[in-house]
């Protein structure tokens, strides 16, 4: 049943009134407004050559006649889509924060300091750790024992060449290593690289936290949004940095220690 209202009536009160999602009708031959409501839509039936607009611009898109505004169960999509890849991202580089301050040697073996070394595999680079098992027989010493013998030649190679600081000792059937001990100018260097990853790490976090922002802006432009809505979602991303950022911190701080412990 269609509900009629003057054309003084403000627009905002019908959409406040009715927060399911709407369907706008543009009716060239109308002379009338109407207003009808269904379980998932509403209709507005309007004049010729009737607008909507605030401050100059339009709210709304006219196409074909019809003016569609988005769904409150779209809107929320889009917002929950957004948190899920902010959240996604952040948690992929705190992992890749912590898998860097891993392959970094402190003193004692630990299989994680050949993580980020990869061998040329029958023409591919993979990581060593997918086609060898690598294993810490004492706390000073590491044992790398390939799937596959033939590729030791091409483990031993791709350590050589990496910045693992360990000289492989083949003997045809495993590579062993022995872990040197540091010295004092060395834990300092070490130091300096861990932080300048952690600086890669918190400029990363930031990053995700500025295309956030700009997905949010872009549902504002397109109405979706309010300006407060913005407000009340750009202080909670900040709030999510500042956490991960403080993980990040509390990761480093471990790691610094292990590298200045002697």
């Amino acid at each position: 049943m269609a509900t009629s209202f003057s054309p003084t009536t403000p627009l905002r009160s019908i959409f406040q009134n009715h927060p399911k999602p709407l369907l706008l009708s543009h009716h060239s031959d109308s002379s009338s407004y109407s207003f009808k409501r269904s379980s998932t839509y509403a209709t507005l039936n309007l004049p010729r050559n009737f607008t909507l607009s605030r401050n100059g611009k339009p709210l709304l898109s006219r196409r074909k006649g019809i003016v569609r505004a988005a769904t409150i169960e779209e809107i929320e999509a889009e917002k929950a889509s957004i948190e899920k890849d902010v959240k996604s991202r952040m948690e992929k580089t705190l992992d890749n924060v912590r898998s860097n301050f891993s392959s970094i040697r402190t003193g004692r073996a630990t299989p994680a300091m050949l993580d980020k070394i990869e061998v040329e595999y029958y023409g591919s680079p993979v990581s060593l750790k997918s086609i060898a098992q690598i294993s810490t027989p004492d706390a000073s010493s590491l044992l790398v024992q390939p799937y596959d013998k033939s590729s030791l030649k091409s483990i031993e190679k791709a350590i050589v060449n990496s910045d693992v600081g360990m000289t492989p000792n083949n003997d045809g059937d495993v590579i062993r290593l022995s872990i040197p001990q540091l010295t004092s100018d060395r834990r300092k260097e070490l130091t300096k690289i861990v932080s300048k990853q952690l600086e890669e790490g918190k400029v990363a976090l930031r990053n995700i936290r500025r295309d956030a922002l700009k997905a949010y802006e872009k549902l504002e432009k397109e109405k979706k949004l309010s300006e407060d809505n913005v407000k009340d979602l750009s202080s909670d991303l900040q709030k999510l940095t500042d956490d991960y950022i403080k993980k990040v911190d509390v990761i480093y701080k471990q790691k610094e220690k292990e590298l200045l412990t002697v």
